[in-house]
């Protein structure tokens, strides 16, 4: 008598075995959790992939920035140094609650030239996108600027450059520190699409804005 035929199945253990966990694949997806912990895999998923776009885009964007606007040459020129404001060894007092510095300090460290020498007088401001500050000269003090916030252009007079002035762009994932000497104009344009600049302006003088001691919009072209 011959040998009834073998199911296909059970010449092979491995398709039990499959067949095993696609049902309990099946039944798990019925159960009334499965759609919530699923959407939230799906959103969690989806969450780090846009930061990861948006982390690669934003180095790549301030990288760019940098290599276009702010060689330590045009920094020089401009009286200005730069930090990054995350995590790296720098004069910036960082931990993780963010960043802490002294002006005047900070200024002098960096070797910046003509900057205030103290604080006599102090302004904090934010300039909004597409915003305007300074473009004055004042001939009676000298000014240390503190930038952050904003991809912001910060222009400085200087008779050295054919031009006139030096003028560099500080990436919104900087902080800068820059100086202007008395009898030299400056300037702090927001240049962002949507962020704000912020800044400190620290004089070593009280300013008399009744009397001729500064000139104000210098640059016709901002």
């Amino acid at each position: 008598m011959a040998n009834p035929r073998r199911n296909s199945y059970s010449e092979n253990p491995f398709n039990t075995q499959n067949l095993s966990s696609h049902s309990y694949v099946i039944n798990w997806c019925k159960r009334p959790l499965a759609f919530p912990i699923l959407l939230l895999i799906f959103v969690l998923v989806t969450w780090v992939s846009f930061r990861l776009q948006y982390s690669s885009y934003f180095f790549n964007s301030s990288h760019k920035t940098q290599q276009k606007w702010s060689s330590l040459d045009d920094d020089d020129k401009a009286n200005l140094v730069r930090f990054l404001n995350h995590h790296q060894p720098s004069l910036i007092v960082k931990d993780n609650r963010g960043w802490l510095l002294n002006p005047i300090s900070l200024a002098l460290q960096s070797h910046l030239r003509g900057g205030a020498i103290s604080c006599a007088s102090l302004h904090l401001g934010e300039i909004r996108a597409g915003g305007l500050r300074g473009n004055h000269r004042h001939y009676t003090v000298n000014e240390t600027f503190v930038i952050w916030g904003a991809k912001t252009k910060f222009r400085l007079e200087n008779k050295q450059i054919d031009k006139g002035y030096a003028e560099v762009i500080v990436g919104a994932d900087e902080v800068a520190v820059a100086a202007s000497p008395s009898g030299t104009a400056h300037a702090l344009v927001n240049v962002d699409p949507i962020l704000s600049t912020f800044f400190i302006g620290c004089q070593d003088g009280v300013i008399n804005y009744n009397n001729s001691n500064s000139d104000f919009n210098v640059w016709k072209d901002l």
